[in-house]
């Protein structure tokens, strides 16, 4: 029976010290590789071993075409090849396409091998200082403003009931926007956490309330970053 491997990748093209050592034999011990971006995983695979030999691997790129990649990832294992993978950043099946073909490999009651890596999630929530108890990944908000808006006040107001933390993540484009939506509609006792370039060496994880992000807004327009916001009402 094969074995799926859930390869964790680099947040950060520094941040190489936070990939496991026994990754790498996990993906040698593979012969197919399922990756959200190809490019970028065989420079990954290359830069944790020089001499891996790339092109032995079968390549398939994770997309949106979930009916032919679940087909094509269930002949594989009916190959018995062992399977890795591999997210674009941080941890397969967490904010992550590789979702449908984790569901597709339990389906299967193939054996699945986690493997410890990078979480911007976890990360950001264990050094924000805010509720670790309770919490919520929420992905993205919405890009309309209004709407965003309006998102922003039921999750605070959500925080507020259950003493929760949300957790959200913007295209990096769009993080001063998403930014200014927060200072707009937010209370000003709520913490907001800014969390920022992750395992970088320019890597900042920063918490305060809104009224104290106001007198000092960051400019954080195309740098990777995850946002945490905890009611202090």
């Amino acid at each position: 029976m094969s074995t799926v491997y859930l390869i964790p990748s680099v947040l950060h093209e520094a941040g190489f010290a936070s990939i496991p050592s026994y990754t790498l034999e996990a993906i040698k011990d593979c012969s197919v590789i399922f990756a959200e971006n190809e490019r970028t995983t065989r420079r990954f695979f290359k830069a944790l071993d020089r001499e891996i030999v790339i092109d032995n691997f079968e390549w398939f790129t994770i997309h949106k075409a979930a009916a032919e990649q679940i087909q094509q990832f269930k002949t594989k294992i009916s190959e018995n090849k062992n399977i890795a993978i591999v997210s674009e950043a941080g941890c397969p099946g967490v904010a992550d396409p590789g979702q449908i073909l984790i569901a597709a490999a339990q389906q299967l009651n193939c054996k699945i091998q986690p493997l410890t890596g990078p979480s911007s999630i976890l990360l950001a929530l264990m050094a924000s200082g805010l509720n670790g108890q309770q919490f919520e990944f929420v992905g993205y908000l919405p890009v309309d403003t209004v709407a965003r808006e309006k998102t922003i006040q039921q999750l605070e107001q959500s925080s507020a009931k259950n003493n929760s933390t949300k957790i959200f993540i913007e295209t990096p484009y769009r993080n001063n926007q998403l930014l200014d939506s927060l200072l707009k509609v937010c209370n000003p006792i709520t913490k907001l956490c800014i969390a920022v370039n992750l395992t970088g060496p320019d890597e900042s994880i920063r918490t305060k309330s809104i009224r104290d992000w106001k007198t000092g807004k960051p400019d954080i327009h195309k740098l990777p970053s995850i946002f945490l916001v905890q009611s202090g009402v």
